[in-house]
């Protein structure tokens, strides 16, 4: 995953830049990046901060750049901005992005006569510098964009800045969000609408899908229009998204309310208190609180000095006992409890298990388990929701492989995916007992999307059901 904003300023549009992408550092844990282009020219940051916080690493460079246009990424993978010289002029580009047809295209450039690609540690390529070679193989810069977007398999919004200003362009199913805002000689560009009101920017508009515009100091100019075909990601509200965004309208915060309500209306425990685990679960843990009228409570505190951010990296040895040290029990609350836990999601269920096996330790006498949305069936797409190498990491996946003797089908999986199916309460059942939960209930897929409150048709639902 990973996150950008930008800035189009009659003056200096560094400070403005720097806490912009700040902002987004929840999105993002390995690389951040900066480019500026003003009188002087392009100039350009990247740095990792696996081990240092985003400020920390540019505060140097946010003293010494300039220019009145910037763009800057927090990215989970690949290091960008990258600065491109090419029959275009010299532009920098950053992406957010999930590239399915990598080889494909790759095949298709170098068929073309694209002599070659340089590759990042790990021998992949690069996805804004592949994104940067589709855009080039157009003779108009707003064409290559838009052939970008239809090329890529996956997901794919940019931010392309040269001499002109900045190109914003949001997926062409609008998969992830870009915003505008603006004030008196500046527009900005982000992924977090929140990101740029404390800079004294106000909300301006939304990109639709396959929507491209230019950014100066003086306006934004659409330059390809929205299509009408929407599927944003459900989990930008349920886990991805800062309490503080909203996205096409819609707060996250309020959103999860609505979800821990409709989880609530459906439960018939009653336990002593309802808890979330930080940070995603406890606006919807609220929520169910407020429904059922049972305690709200804290059992869990995240030790935030050291571990604000939500990521953790990607050594799943390391994940495993990352998560046991960022969050401190209140024995207080926990001993001789029965509690109602609320997290975003199961994923492979492992870390979720150790928590429920150190409550148990730690004195519950119950710990009843609510994920906030439906069982994962299906590896995210397009947005790496899931950094699963393979669908089998999925406890879904290993019940489900369990149940049916290694028989898996689509039709096999939409009858597990189905809440009101015997396959699906067997297999909530074996993911009960497996990770010693004293009760399980998923959030049902209905309900998360009600939640929401948009139109359903256009949320993207594919991770849940393998609907597209």
């Amino acid at each position: 995953m990973g996150g950008f904003f930008g800035v189009a300023s009659h003056q200096d549009c560094v400070f403005d830049m720097f806490f912009g992408i700040d902002y987004h550092c929840h999105l993002g844990t390995r690389r951040g990046g900066m480019a500026v282009y003003g009188e002087n020219g392009f100039d350009r940051a990247i740095h990792n901060i696996e081990n240092a916080p985003f400020r920390t690493k540019f505060d140097k460079d946010m003293q010494q750049m300039q220019g009145y246009y910037g763009i800057g990424c927090i990215s989970d993978y690949e290091p960008q901005p990258l600065i491109v010289r090419s029959h275009h002029g010299t532009y920098a580009i950053t992406t957010v992005s999930k590239i399915n047809n990598t080889e494909e295209l790759c095949k298709k450039l170098f068929d073309n006569g694209h002599s070659h690609f340089l590759e990042m540690s790990g021998g992949d390529i690069n996805p804004t510098e592949l994104v940067a070679s589709l855009i080039n193989q157009k003779e108009n810069l707003i064409e290559g964009i838009q052939y970008a977007l239809e090329q890529v398999d996956g997901s794919l919004s940019l931010l392309l800045m040269n001499e002109a200003g900045i190109y914003a362009a949001r997926d062409k199913l609008g998969r992830t969000p870009v915003v505008i805002g603006h004030k008196a000689n500046a527009f900005c560009v982000t992924f977090e609408n929140y990101a740029y009101k404390n800079l004294g920017y106000k909300d301006y508009k939304e990109l639709g899908p396959g929507e491209v515009v230019v950014l100066t100091d003086k306006n934004c100019i659409t330059l390809v229009n929205p299509g009408t075909d929407m599927k944003i990601c459900t989990f930008l509200w349920v886990y991805y998204g800062y309490p503080a965004s909203s996205y096409e309208g819609i707060s996250v915060e309020k959103m999860r309310y609505n979800c821990g309500q409709k989880m609530a209306q459906r439960d018939n425990v009653q336990p002593d208190i309802v808890a979330g685990v930080p940070d995603s679960g406890i606006a919807h843990a609220i929520g169910y609180a407020n429904e059922s009228g049972i305690p709200y409570s804290r059992p869990f505190i995240k030790y935030t000095p050291t571990w604000p951010r939500s990521f953790m990296p990607t050594i799943q040895s390391k994940r495993n006992l990352i998560a046991k040290m960022k969050l401190l029990a209140v024995d207080d609350l926990i001993r001789d409890k029965s509690l109602l836990l609320i997290d975003d999601s199961i994923v492979r269920g492992t870390q979720l298990r150790e928590t429920t096996e150190f409550l148990y330790e730690s004195g519950a006498k119950e710990v009843h388990i609510r994920p906030a949305c439906p069982p994962l069936m299906y590896g995210c797409k397009y947005l790496n929701f899931s950094r699963s190498s393979s669908e089998m990491d999925l406890i879904t996946r290993r019940v489900i492989a369990r149940l049916e003797n290694g028989n898996i089908t689509d039709e096999i999986l939409q009858e597990y995916a189905n809440p009101d199916s015997e396959k699906y309460e067997q297999m909530v059942e074996e993911i009960r007992k497996e990770l010693h939960f004293t009760s399980l209930r998923f959030n049902r897929l209905d309900d998360m999307l009600d939640a929401v409150g948009i139109d359903k048709c256009k949320l993207c639902t594919y991770c849940w059901n393998g609907k597209e």
